[in-house]
């Protein structure tokens, strides 16, 4: 198919490319906790980390599984009510415990009536072989994707937020999970404390090269309660909080390097104000969707601009403005 959209292939195509009904994910909170939290690789978790702040009211691990999902579903079949849905188990590390016990909650959420397919949020340390054997059938029978936070291809960077993980871990596990024949996603976090805007650039020619499907962008915001807040209030001059301008033009910086095959599903992360100390930049995710691809028109560019892998193998097109 030859589908005309914005500058940069959005995640709204994509979903099209699967599903015939609008489809819209629900959060999912199973529980789960981090091995850089719990003691098996670190204590106190990434330093930039509040799970708070992308956690919805429904999104409650006192409650199943299934209830999560009904109650997320609910809310949105009010104004959609055709909707499909996607289970995101989103906090914390969604693959940390052991087999049967996710299997089980994988299902359960399958099992719930207008779910259509599941997203998995997890780490790059935590995906055994073992597990992608599991998720390598179950993609025969219904819609997976795998999104590894990958943050930083910078070792330095990872070992300064506490990460718990060098980046060749993330390429390893990205690769292999790619190599089964599964969505494979990554999280990277542009602005964090020591990356330059040059590296930056360098960084996405880097992750260019990974077999990624999608890719989430976010500016680096100060959440209260974290670690990196403690860190920004002590030593500010090491810190740069982008200006929305200036983030805009790095985002487009960032992927005029990426390959057009790759789905950018965010470019930016929407913190509650009762946590975020900085950047507040007062604009809805639309409403930046907007400046950024008007910002694109004017500067006459589009994702892949600068990378030679072009996005017309993948049976879409990407309107060059």
């Amino acid at each position: 198919m030859n589908v005309k959209h914005r500058p940069y292939y959005d995640f709204g195509t994509f979903l099209s490319r699967y599903f015939e009904r609008k489809v819209q994910k629900i959060s999912v909170h199973a529980g789960f906790t981090c091995p850089n939290r719990d003691g098996a690789k670190g204590v106190g978790g990434c330093s930039y980390c509040n799970n708070q702040t992308f956690s919805p009211e429904y999104c409650k691990p006192a409650l199943s599984v299934r209830q999560q999902l009904e109650d997320g579903i609910r809310f949105f079949s009010r104004k959609y009510p055709a909707m499909r849905y996607l289970a995101y188990f989103q906090a914390y590390t969604n693959t940390y415990g052991e087999l049967e016990r996710l299997k089980a909650m994988y299902e359960e959420a399958l099992a719930v009536d207008g779910v259509v397919g599941l997203v998995i949020g997890t780490r790059p340390d935590c995906m055994p072989d073992v597990l992608l054997d599991y998720l390598q059938e179950l993609n025969r029978h219904t819609f997976l994707m795998v999104e590894y936070g990958i943050e930083s291809a910078n070792d330095d960077t990872l070992s300064r937020i506490n990460r718990g993980h060098d980046f060749a871990t993330a390429a390893d596990a990205i690769c292999r999970t790619h190599a089964r024949g599964i969505l494979t996603g990554g999280h990277i976090i542009l602005g964090l404390p020591g990356e330059t805007r040059d590296e930056l650039l360098r960084q996405a020619s880097v992750i260019a090269t990974l077999p990624l499907d999608m890719l989430k962008l976010h500016q680096l915001q100060l959440i209260r309660g974290t670690r990196m807040a403690r860190e920004y209030e002590e030593h500010p001059e090491c810190f740069h909080l982008y200006e929305v301008d200036e983030y805009i033009e790095l985002a487009i910086d960032y992927i005029e390097r990426i390959p057009q095959s790759v789905v950018i599903e965010r470019f930016i992360s929407q913190s509650p104000r009762t946590l975020l100390i900085a950047p507040d930049w007062g604009l809805k995710n639309y409403q930046f969707i907007e400046r950024l691809c008007g910002r694109m028109a004017e500067r006459g560019t589009w994702q892949g601009r600068l990378c030679e892998t072009v996005g017309e193998s993948m049976g879409f097109s990407i309107d060059v403005l």
